[in-house]
């Protein structure tokens, strides 16, 4: 027996995702990323079965997050964005840690301003204000320019804000003030929904957190290439859209 077969046959099943590279091929506009059709189609399938859930966690904001996932108020889709500090259940039930955070937050529109001047010579570089905290994009920035804005960041970040959580991705240097990681925002999902097995599927540095978390009977996808704790490669998307399509098939037969 397969390892999609065993997991098809758990008594309470989440499927939980990355969005951006994993479900959406990486944009260079962030706003503009939208899953691909099969994709789709595979995840409205498994969530459609009984005892299956879906769930969508990401580093971006609840809001972006609906936005690109075009993600209406009836929809099956669970949701944990800003790595898990803020979730969505179906019924439209929304969490959030209310603790007083308001210096904080006043702290991060001060960085963010700071940022912004930092990057204002940087062509192909942006600051990407999120609810927690900021990110540095530099996807269409020259290498060395690129590197020399994330070291300027860094040093005003361990400077202005050393407790902040500080994480890499592709071509993105991102800090919160909340701590929360995938690894705990899966958790907190299977623990929530029952699940007995976890699907979770990934394409980034900060996917490995929840990846390297996942138990006996659960099942770790890498979407990409390069070294990983999950259990199972896959090309991109498409091929991640296959194994989820597969998964569906196997769990409505069982």
């Amino acid at each position: 027996m397969t390892d999609l077969e065993s997991l098809a046959r758990t008594p309470r099943l989440l499927v939980a995702l990355d969005f951006d590279g994993t479900l959406s091929p990486l944009v260079d506009e962030p706003m503009s990323a939208r899953m691909i059709p099969a994709a789709r189609r595979a995840l409205d399938a498994l969530a459609a079965l009984p005892a299956t859930d879906v769930a969508l966690v990401s580093g971006r904001s609840l809001a972006d997050l609906r936005v690109i996932s075009e993600h209406a108020d009836d929809s099956l889709f669970h949701l944990a964005g800003s790595h898990g500090a803020e979730t969505w259940d179906p019924g439209a039930r929304t969490g959030q840690d209310d603790a007083d955070d308001l210096v904080d937050r006043e702290l991060l529109a001060e960085l963010v301003a700071a940022v912004e001047r930092i990057v204002a010579s940087v062509d192909g570089a942006w600051v990407e204000p999120k609810a927690f905290g900021l990110g540095l994009h530099t996807r269409l920035a020259r290498p060395d320019a690129a590197q020399e804005a994330q070291r300027e960041v860094d040093a005003l970040l361990a400077e202005r804000a050393p407790n902040w959580r500080r994480r890499t991705g592709r071509d993105i240097l991102e800090f919160a003030f909340r701590h929360e990681g995938k690894d705990q925002a899966v958790a907190a999902l299977r623990e929530r929904l029952g699940a007995t097995a976890v699907l979770f599927a990934g394409d980034d540095v900060t996917d490995e957190d929840a990846l390297r978390s996942l138990g006996e009977g659960d099942l770790g996808v890498h979407v990409g290439t390069g070294d990983s704790a999950a259990s199972v490669s896959v090309e991109d998307p498409a091929a991640l859209a296959a194994l989820l399509d597969r998964l569906a098939g196997l769990r409505a037969q069982r």
